[in-house]
């Protein structure tokens, strides 16, 4: 696969249509965006949640037939919606005395998908949630040097790997064209249904200009640190979560991924960290070192844990993320601005690993999942390579 040719539509290449003049002025000057000023370190913490319900309408009506276990709500979408999707759009922040000190949009600060089946139930049966989701990512761009907390998401949350290319290449442009048409941009990253990934996907991503995606820690074989002559095994899951990586494709282009701190996730699904936000911003800056280079500590999970599966999860969040703003010890930042971070001003300085290194071709496992589940077959071999700290 050639270098493709920036006048060429970047969603359709193979259909060989173009692309308005405007998205690609965008790519052009998008990264090269400086760091905001008020960034006191080279010390980052992003959370991300993964949003997603699958299509409950009824095929013949067009609409949600009552479910009984969702009661007293009339579905599972409204329920959810109400438990989760709603109170993060105005989280409450409670003053010692237990009286609301703030209402804050936490989609304003974290990282954030939505399937975009659920986005077109919510755009009409919860409009306000709706509104207040998509205007966040307006008010991110602004926080985070212009980077948006939003990315996209494949349409409709296929497994990839088992898909043929052109189903892949259907489930990426469709999220893409959906993600442009609500949030009216184009998205810098992606997430991959159950983070399940192979060489074919990848490059399908990077002809689409999507410039990351996020996975398991458990999906990385053997990486080799810059300076080092050796790879080392990663495959017990123990690949170092701070860095953002580079792998080099078959066609020769590089594109990033970021692996998860898989322990801290199974903590915010599984057991309990979301019962104080002020313990949550602990460990989150916790995992970080005095080392002067730039670090990410970030975790990925559903993002129904923040109200839905733990109630007033929501509540932590918001908790979290204003301590961590308050300290001294870390920024809160997206994927996009970290990158810009560790690469300024777009410059290529990453070591390129030749093809020895290993990434498993798929990992099951949505998010924290990937710890629990039994893994894809593995696959192809890929180099991946670490960003050189600036």
């Amino acid at each position: 696969m050639s270098h493709r040719n920036p006048d060429r539509n970047p969603r359709n290449s193979e259909l060989g249509t173009l692309r308005p003049a405007l998205y690609s002025s965008w790519r052009r000057w998008h990264h090269l965006l400086p760091m905001r000023a008020d960034s006191r370190s080279r010390h980052f913490i992003c959370i991300h949640g993964h949003f997603y319900q699958p299509p409950r309408e009824n095929p013949w009506s067009g609409r949600i037939d009552r479910q009984i276990s969702a009661e007293p709500f009339h579905d599972w979408n409204e329920r959810i919606t109400s438990e989760c999707y709603e109170p993060n759009t105005r989280a409450r922040i409670l003053r010692s005395d237990g009286e609301v000190e703030a209402y804050v949009n936490n989609f304003t600060r974290i990282s954030y998908n939505f399937g975009p089946t659920l986005l077109r139930w919510m755009e009409t049966a919860a409009p306000d949630t709706y509104r207040r989701i998509i205007e966040a990512d307006r008010l991110s761009c602004r926080r985070f040097s212009g980077h948006g907390g939003a990315i996209a998401q494949v349409y409709h949350h296929s497994i990839l790997p088992l898909a043929n290319r052109r189903d892949k290449i259907t489930e990426v442009h469709w999220g893409i064209r959906d993600f442009e048409h609500r949030f009216k941009r184009p998205p810098e990253g992606i997430w991959l249904a159950e983070t399940a990934v192979d060489l074919e996907t990848l490059e399908i991503l990077a002809d689409a200009s999507i410039r990351f995606t996020i996975l398991s820690p458990f999906q990385a074989r053997r990486v080799r640190r810059p300076g080092e002559p050796t790879w080392t095994d990663v495959s017990d899951g123990s690949i170092e979560p701070r860095r953002a990586y580079r792998i080099q494709l078959p066609s020769g282009r590089p594109f990033t991924l970021f692996f998860y701190n898989g322990e801290l996730a199974k903590g915010v699904a599984f057991q309990g960290l979301l019962t104080s936000g002020e313990h949550l911003a602990q460990i989150l800056m916790g995992t970080l070192d005095a080392g002067p280079e730039a670090q990410l500590a970030h975790i990925a999970t559903d993002g129904e844990s923040y109200g839905h599966h733990h109630h007033f999860g929501e509540m932590a969040l918001a908790y979290a993320l204003r301590e961590i703003r308050r300290s001294k010890d870390a920024d809160l930042t997206v994927y996009g601005e970290f990158m810009n971070c560790i690469l300024p001003g777009g410059a290529s300085r990453f070591w390129r690993i030749l093809p020895g290194a290993a990434l498993t071709e798929s990992s099951a496992g949505e998010a924290t999942a990937a710890v629990t589940r039994a893994h894809w077959p593995a696959g192809t071999r890929v180099g991946v390579a670490l960003y050189a700290a600036a």
